[in-house]
């Protein structure tokens, strides 16, 4: 029904060259009464159970079923929206908990293994410590051996050299001999 509507209206505003026959005057003011009762029967016509106001209550219902469509349509993308936006803080604020967790826990873990590192240094210098004090005992008692051992050389020596130049042979002897007969009590 709009098709021919639409068409006949399309007709009026059409300029129709006037070669002396039939025409349509589209000049308002000067309209003549046919013109305006054959305009007005055409679209009762045409128009049959069609009224403006109908047309425009459907158009505006049809503009206004569509605007609240779109409201509609909005309303739920902005829910979904803030539904994410309140996912994305919540995620946000788990993920900070998470990284200050993380940040504690990773300052208390330097601080543990600095903890341990200094003892582990500490054991390791009293070993060191420990390892030296031997050491130097151990050198100590070395030197003081072959202190002695020298000592106890050069008086040996000393001492089989006075002997040697105060004995002659039959003290020698006679030495000799009382060792003997201590090693012979023995057995």
């Amino acid at each position: 029904m709009k098709n021919v509507t639409h068409s006949f209206v399309f007709l009026f505003w059409v300029h129709w060259p006037s070669a002396g026959s039939f025409g349509f005057n589209t000049d308002i003011l000067a309209t003549n009464l046919i013109n305006l009762s054959i305009v007005i029967g055409v679209l009762l016509f045409f128009g049959k159970g069609v009224c403006a106001s109908c047309l425009l209550n459907d158009l505006l219902d049809n503009r206004k079923q569509r605007i609240l469509s779109t409201i509609r349509n909005s309303e739920e993308l902005r829910r979904g929206t803030i539904e994410q936006l309140e996912k994305a803080r919540i995620r946000l604020q788990k993920v900070e908990l998470e990284a200050d967790e993380y940040r504690m826990n990773g300052y208390s873990e330097i601080e543990r293994e600095k903890e341990n590192l200094i003892n582990a240094t500490c054991t390791s210098l009293e070993q060191l410590e420990n390892y030296k004090n031997e050491t130097l005992h151990f050198e100590q008692q070395r030197a003081m051996n072959q202190v002695r051992q020298r000592v106890f050389q050069q008086a040996l020596q000393g001492a089989l050299g006075t002997l040697n130049s105060c004995l002659n042979t039959e003290l020698h002897f006679r030495t000799i001999r009382a060792n003997i007969g201590i090693l012979r009590a023995m057995e």
